[in-house]
């Protein structure tokens, strides 16, 4: 039997839920074009979303044409940090359509204290104005100059990670498969968070239709205003025609996430590769628990192990 939602998590899902444009299955067109590209409201982000740690700096700047946004655990100028602090890079989730830098603050700025590294934050173009694959395009170039770029950036080019949540799990996933073909950069480990894999019509999308946070519908949507239907590995990266060689990966899914069946069939793919994997199952959550750090009881517990994993495989 299905552990029951967390109560913080039912709250901010049935409050979510009434506010205007929640669901992007009942999103007009003209909605979207309005919603699309605007920024988080700051107070509301703070809220609900949380801050960096105060002892993180923060630089906004551009990389290779794309907004990036760069956190360093104090200062980024010491040689010898720069010799050992990891270099991750984060995607954001949003379904490929929204999202945006400010919603990242809570994770990047957590693991940049936790782990002492630099987190590059990737603010890629968005759906439908910009469809497959110009995320993956971005993400895959912020990656590589990020890595050509480490020590300026203060930090090791031979210790880089990625991590991302939601459709920033997808992203995450499809740049270290392009990564380990092209071999322009070694990513050494992949934190993958309630990743979206194209996993197809599984039992936690039928049971999870109508779930806060994230619908069954709402996610057919963001499908069509991403790609439409595809078979291109970069959109649904278990078909990837092989899977080994991937770096050491942690993946988390919640209970009550449509998407739970992807990560749970994404890290059983990864094990049969030979990949070094590691499943964390959050039965309490949905989809998203990690961007509400003052709600969802398990926030702290996903990106303390988020880190733990990064610690094992990057140091």
């Amino acid at each position: 039997m299905m552990e029951p939602l967390a109560p913080g998590m039912r709250r901010i899902g049935a409050i979510m839920r009434r506010l205007p444009g929640a669901s992007i299955a009942n999103t007009t067109p003209e909605q979207l074009a309005k919603r699309s590209g605007a920024k988080t409201p700051e107070l509301a982000a703070s809220i609900l979303m949380g801050n960096a740690p105060k002892s993180v700096t923060i630089e906004d700047r551009t990389a290779d044409g794309v907004p990036v946004r760069i956190y360093t655990n104090g200062p980024k100028s010491s040689e010898q940090s720069a010799r050992v602090r990891p270099l991750i890079m984060y995607f954001h989730g949003g379904g490929f359509v929204f999202g945006d830098l400010r919603g990242g603050d809570w994770i990047c700025g957590t693991v940049a204290k936790n782990l002492d590294a630099v987190v590059v934050s990737v603010d890629y173009r968005l759906a439908p104005k910009h469809p497959f694959p110009a995320a993956v395009d971005d993400c895959y170039a912020v990656l590589v100059w990020a890595a050509a770029n480490a020590e300026e950036l203060g930090a090791d080019s031979a210790k880089i990670g990625v991590m991302g949540e939601s459709a920033g799990g997808n992203l995450a996933a499809v740049v270290s498969l392009m990564a380990r073909d092209s071999g322009e950069v070694a990513i050494g480990h992949q934190a993958l968070l309630y990743p979206s894999v194209g996993a197809g019509d599984t039992e936690s999308r039928r049971q999870n239709a109508d779930a806060y946070i994230l619908s069954g519908a709402d996610m057919a949507r963001f499908g069509e205003l991403y790609a439409g239907p595809s078979d291109d590995w970069r959109v649904s990266p278990i078909r990837a025609s092989s899977l080994g060689g991937l770096p050491a990966t942690l993946i988390e899914v919640g209970g009550h996430d449509p998407l739970h069946d992807d990560g749970v069939l994404y890290a059983k793919a990864l094990e049969k590769a030979g990949v070094d994997v590691e499943l964390i199952e959050y039965p309490a959550m949905p989809h998203g628990f990690l961007n509400f750090p003052r709600f969802a009881r398990d926030a702290t517990a996903g990106i303390t192990a988020v880190v733990a994993s990064q610690r094992r495989a990057l140091l």
